[in-house]
């Protein structure tokens, strides 16, 4: 029996996924004044973060997709983002984390220790 979910050693996107690897930016907005990840730079990081992606010519199927997303719920955390396969969240807080998050997670598959969100911030 094959197993589709591995890596093996080329670093390839697993069988049963179209990106390696994929970042989502809550970029959400509460008009009643509530802490949201839209008050703090989410827009701006997540144009860095395809600016990145794409000028290191990773973008498109088998490599890296950046998304926008809406709230993830995790607001007490804001700004955050999350990259799949791995479920990493991060926080973050300008251009520089966000291009770290790039060259380490993003581009070399390294989690970046200090910009994760703990596991107990939630709304």
């Amino acid at each position: 029996m094959n197993d589709t979910t591995t890596t093996g050693t080329s670093g390839a996107a697993p069988a049963s996924s179209y990106y390696q690897r994929h970042i989502f930016f809550c970029l959400n907005e509460r008009p009643n004044g509530e802490a949201c990840c839209g008050q703090h730079g989410a827009q701006a990081a997540f144009e860095r973060c395809k600016v990145l992606v794409k000028e290191a010519g990773l973008s498109g199927p088998g490599k890296v997709r950046v998304n926008k997303a809406g709230c993830l719920d995790r607001c007490a955390g804001a700004p955050v983002a999350v990259v799949y396969p791995e479920a990493v969240w991060y926080t973050y807080v300008d251009a520089s984390d966000i291009e770290e998050i790039f060259h380490s997670h993003l581009q070399n598959g390294q989690v970046v220790e200090r910009l994760l969100l703990p596991p107990d911030v939630g709304h």
